[in-house]
């Protein structure tokens, strides 16, 4: 029994066997199908794709199931992990401030393709391209889906919130050639996968034992036809694609200088005002971070996630890539003349540590997925703050609490464009587990109880939001390169000390300057990475300033630590003592300025 690759529902029998559609003979009472669907009587009410720019854009990347499923949510138990469920959470994301979200994979997966007595919770396991998924509906009807994801985009929309979906082009379900099949292979095994010389073995480029042929006309035809179903009828507003560099590769698995199916999405009328992201890596070592084919592409930025994470961890030699991390990854991206927010600058992800536990342990704790520890990355560039795990440690938890801080503020005022992980506003926690792929319990589920527990973390992240997308940055400007915008609004470097900046190895420390003509204000940075307090020169500000106005301090307790203009101390001394491994921002403006504040 074999699945329709275009069709728009799939049912799934409650006695679905993924073993069955291994194994030779009939399958049909196990199997999954499609339904037909007409999808053109929904009642779209004048809805329409919000086409927010990415100067204005802060992207939350969240899990569908896992964002209400915790009894927590207070969601009726029904709508739990659902589509439906979502929807009574967007007074949530509003009143967060964020402009975007990224739903982890939505298209009909697999749930049995994981370990042994687990499940494949992520989604990155697709067996449709066109279906959502029918788990994340609360509806018993296979057609129910259709109407309910719709639902969920339209309310989010009016929330004024665009919805993101992480597509997976680079690889099914079906695995290698001991797995299951349930469409692409028995349809043209040689037309959709990229087989080994042998033909009789899958290249896998995914790390998930096959890869799809994306630059062989069928497959190539059915991802654009696809992309522009979630657009046209689906009404999403972009795609973060999964392992992008897999659509480089041709049908030997070669890197390609120009693959034809980037340029069918760039190219492409449906999707000329789309946002396209670029997971740009793949599994098998091809790493195109500021490479990658096209000129509408923004680019998931490793680089920023490793800098930032290795320089406020303390590690030596990284203050001059905290610098480029900040204004924009001129170093990776500054060499064509690309707009400021090619970058999606971000320190955590579904894939990896949440933010707390980023600041709570040394070492991965996979042990719940039953693969002894051997899944996910060793290399997390964390640090526990002295102790592993959860602790009463009082002191241990003001310098986690700090460092969460820490990190939200360089994503959020960095040039580029922020993205945050669900949870990470309210230090969500996974007990270590760094590859929670297979998780689909309370160790992935958000914790509702959280937002009050962490409060003046919650605050902290709205009002950090609020100064992003409010504007009270640097502004990239629409139509404005990178390369212009540090030519228009050039940076002054300091130390300790003004105009010295120490680029040495051992640095912990960074200080910049910048004048925001237009709006009339001039910011001043100070980080100290350093694990004693240090004091920093300020720049002196001419007569026609206010006086230096402090509104970050990450050592503060709430609510000092994050205060509006109009709240703001001012600052008369001539220094500022910066704690230690803490983040400050001082801003000031023309004296009688109209310009709003926060």
């Amino acid at each position: 029994m074999l699945l329709d690759p275009y069709g728009k529902c799939v049912a799934k029998p409650a006695g679905y066997s993924r073993d069955a559609a291994r194994r030779p003979g009939e399958n049909t009472a196990t199997a999954m199908k499609s339904v037909v669907a007409d999808v053109a009587t929904y009642d779209w009410e004048g809805d329409i794709q919000l086409r927010i720019p990415f100067t204005k854009t802060v992207i939350y990347e969240l899990h569908v199931g896992g964002f209400t499923k915790h009894p927590s949510s207070g969601i009726d138990a029904a709508k739990r992990g659902t589509y439906a469920g979502l929807i009574e959470k967007i007074p949530y994301l509003q009143d967060l401030g964020i402009s975007a979200v990224e739903l982890l994979p939505v298209f009909a997966f697999d749930e049995q393709d994981g370990p042994p007595g687990l499940c494949n919770y992520w989604g990155y396991s697709p067996i449709s391209f066109f279906a959502p998924h029918p788990g994340y509906s609360s509806s018993s009807d296979p057609l129910g889906v259709l109407d309910e994801f719709r639902d969920m985009v339209k309310a989010l929309h009016r929330a004024g919130i665009e919805v993101i979906l992480d597509v997976v082009y680079n690889h099914t379900a079906e695995g290698d050639s001991d797995g299951p099949t349930f469409c692409f292979r028995g349809l043209s095994n040689e037309e959709y996968y990229i087989l080994d010389t042998d033909k009789a073995s899958y290249s896998d480029y995914t790390g998930c034992g096959n890869t799809l042929n994306a630059n062989e006309p069928i497959f190539r035809r059915l991802i654009l036809d696809s992309l522009r179903y979630w657009v046209s009828e689906m009404h999403v507003d972009g795609f973060r694609f999964d392992l992008a560099s897999i659509l480089s590769r041709d049908k030997n698995g070669r890197p390609m200088p120009s693959p034809p199916i980037l340029w069918d999405i760039e190219s492409d009328p449906v999707l000329a005002n789309v946002k396209v992201i670029a997971e740009a890596w793949d599994a098998a070592g091809l790493y195109q971070v500021g490479s990658f084919v096209g000129d509408s592409w923004k680019e998931w930025n490793g680089r920023f996630r490793d800098d930032v994470r290795a320089f406020l961890k303390g590690d030596n030699g990284r203050v001059r890539g905290i610098a480029q991390r900040l204004l924009g990854s001129p170093d990776i991206y500054g060499y064509e003349e690309r707009e400021p927010e090619q970058s999606i600058n971000f320190v955590t992800c579904h894939d990896g540590f949440t933010l707390n536990d980023l600041v709570s342990y040394n070492e991965k704790h996979n042990e719940g997925n039953n693969q002894g520890n051997r899944d996910g990355s060793g290399d997390n560039l964390s640090w526990n703050c002295g102790v592993e795990g959860p602790t009463d440690d009082p002191e241990v938890e003001r310098l986690r609490n700090r460092q969460v801080k820490n990190f939200l503020t360089l994503t959020l005022l960095s040039i580029g464009t922020p993205m945050l992980l669900m949870g990470d506003e309210v230090r969500r926690s996974q007990g270590g587990n760094n590859n929670a792929f297979c998780q689909d319990n309370e160790i992935s589920w958000l914790n509702w109880a959280l937002v009050l527990k962490h409060s003046d973390i919650h605050r902290f992240a709205k009002l950090l939001i609020m100064v992003r997308r409010n504007r009270e940055l640097p502004i990239e400007r629409p139509e404005t390169t990178l390369n212009e915008l540090l030519r228009d609004q050039p940076v002054s470097w300091h130390g300790v000390k003004l105009n010295t900046p120490d680029w040495g190895n051992e640095s912990h420390t960074l200080s910049a300057t910048v004048s925001v003509p237009g709006n009339q204000l001039l910011l001043h940075l100070m980080i100290n990475a350093y694990w004693e307090s240090l004091s920093f020169e300020l720049p002196p500000v001419e007569d026609a300033y206010e006086p230096w106005r402090r509104c970050i301090d990450t050592f503060l307790g709430s609510p000092d630590d994050i205060l509006t203009w109009s709240q703001a101390a001012a600052v008369e001394s001539s220094t500022y003592t910066v704690q230690p491994r803490s983040v400050v921002l001082l801003m000031t403006r023309f004296r009688n300025s109209k310009q709003q504040r926060l």
